[in-house]
C-alpha cells in the first residue's frame, strides 16, 4: 500500500453555491491542493526545483454534498507511474465522517526549466510512493 498524505481543507465562502453546498469547482481545486501539497513535503528541494507537474486528466465522482461549516480532509496517494505520467488518487471527506468525493488524475511531469515532459524520476517514486519505515 502506497503512503497516504493527508491535509485538512478550509471550505471559503465563495466555494459554497447556490444550492447551498461545495460547488464542484471547488472540489477540483481540493484534489489538486491536496496532490501539490504532498509534493511540496514529500519531495526533496532539489526535485521541486527541477520538475514541475500539469494535470492531463481528472476523474471525479461526486458521492455527498460538502456543507457550510463541514470540517473537510484529503487522502491521497499515488498509483503507477509510466513514462512521464503518473496516476494520483484522492479522497476528500468529512473530517471523521463519509467520503464525499473521489478522484483518480493523471499527471504529466515537466522540466522546470524547458516545459518539456520528463520520466519520472525514481527518487520521486522512494518520496512519495514508498511508506515511511
Amino acid at each position: 500500500m502506497p503512503a497516504v498524505f493527508t491535509v485538512p481543507l478550509t471550505i471559503r465562502e465563495d466555494d459554497i453555491d447556490r444550492q447551498g453546498h461545495v460547488n464542484n469547482v471547488a472540489f477540483v481545486r481540493y484534489v489538486q491542493d491536496a496532490a501539490v501539497a504532498h509534493w511540496r513535503a514529500a519531495a526533496p528541494p532539489d526535485l521541486q526545483a527541477a520538475y514541475t507537474w500539469v494535470v492531463r486528466r481528472h476523474e471525479i465522482e461526486y458521492l455527498k454534498p460538502g456543507l457550510p461549516g463541514d470540517e473537510l480532509v484529503a487522502r491521497t496517494w499515488v498509483g503507477e507511474p509510466g513514462g512521464a505520467t503518473w496516476e494520483r488518487f484522492t479522497e476528500v471527506a468529512r473530517a471523521g465522517g463519509p467520503v464525499l468525493v473521489t478522484a483518480r488524475t493523471v499527471w504529466v511531469l515537466l522540466d522546470a526549466a524547458t516545459g518539456r515532459p520528463r520520466r519520472v524520476d525514481p527518487r520521486m517514486i522512494a518520496a512519495l510512493a514508498d511508506p515511511p519505515d
